[in-house]
C-alpha cells in the first residue's frame, strides 16, 4: 500500500506510521481509507443522518464537577436520539459537593452515598432507577467487600421495586483515590416525549 491513508484527529496516517499489526486491525475495522477512496467518496452525495444531541449531566447539590479537581470527564452525558435518550453516568463514588471523599473507611456508607449521587444525577434528567439498564460496579477489594456491597445493592433495588433488575458487572479495581472503596457507573434509557421531539 503506497498511498497515504486517512487523516484523523489532526494526524495523517501513512503505511510508514502504522505497524503491520495496526494496518491489519484498522483494515479489519474498515477504517483504512486511501486518498483515492476519499476522492471517490467525496463525489457521492449521501443522506445526512439526524444529528444526535448531547449535553453534560450535573448535580452540584450533591457532587461537584470532576474538572474542579483536575479530572477531564463529565459526571454524565445525555444523548438524545430520535425516539429515546441515553443517559451515561460516569464512575461515581462517595464524593460530596466540594469534591471531598465522604465516609472514608465506612464501606456501606460509601455505597449509600454513591447511590445518592447517582440518584440525583438521574433525577436532574427526569430519570429514575427504573430507567437504569446496566451498572458497572468497581470495588477496591472485591473479596472482602462484595458480600456487603451485594446486601446494600439488593436493599436499594428492592426499595425502588426494580423488576427486572439492571444488568450488572462487578470488578475489582484500583480507584482514583486511596480512600474510595466503591465506584459505580450506570446506563439509563428513556423514551423521548412527543413534546421534546
Amino acid at each position: 500500500m503506497t498511498e497515504s491513508l486517512f487523516e484523523h484527529a489532526e494526524r495523517r496516517f501513512t503505511p510508514e506510521t502504522l505497524s503491520p499489526g495496526e494496518l491489519e486491525e484498522l483494515d479489519a475495522l474498515s477504517l483504512l481509507i486511501t486518498e483515492r477512496d476519499a476522492a471517490r467518496e467525496s463525489g457521492k452525495a449521501s443522506p445526512r443522518p439526524k444529528a444526535m444531541t448531547r449535553q453534560a449531566i450535573t448535580a452540584q447539590s450533591v457532587l461537584n464537577e470532576a474538572s474542579e479537581y483536575g479530572s477531564a470527564f463529565s459526571r454524565g452525558l445525555r444523548l438524545e436520539f430520535d425516539h429515546f435518550c441515553l443517559l451515561i453516568i460516569s464512575g461515581t463514588a462517595s464524593v460530596d459537593e466540594a469534591g471531598d471523599t465522604v465516609h472514608a473507611g465506612d464501606f456501606r456508607a460509601q455505597c449509600w452515598r454513591t447511590y445518592r449521587n447517582i440518584t440525583t444525577l438521574l433525577e436532574t434528567e427526569g430519570a429514575s432507577w427504573k430507567d437504569v439498564v446496566k451498572t458497572t460496579c468497581y470495588l477496591r477489594d472485591i473479596e472482602r467487600d462484595y458480600e456487603e456491597f451485594n446486601r446494600v445493592r439488593t436493599d436499594f433495588f428492592q426499595w425502588h421495586n426494580l423488576d427486572p433488575l439492571p444488568a450488572s458487572v462487578g470488578i475489582q479495581a484500583r480507584l482514583c483515590r486511596g480512600d474510595l472503596l466503591v465506584e459505580i457507573e450506570a446506563i439509563a434509557i428513556q423514551k423521548r416525549s412527543a413534546s421534546s421531539e
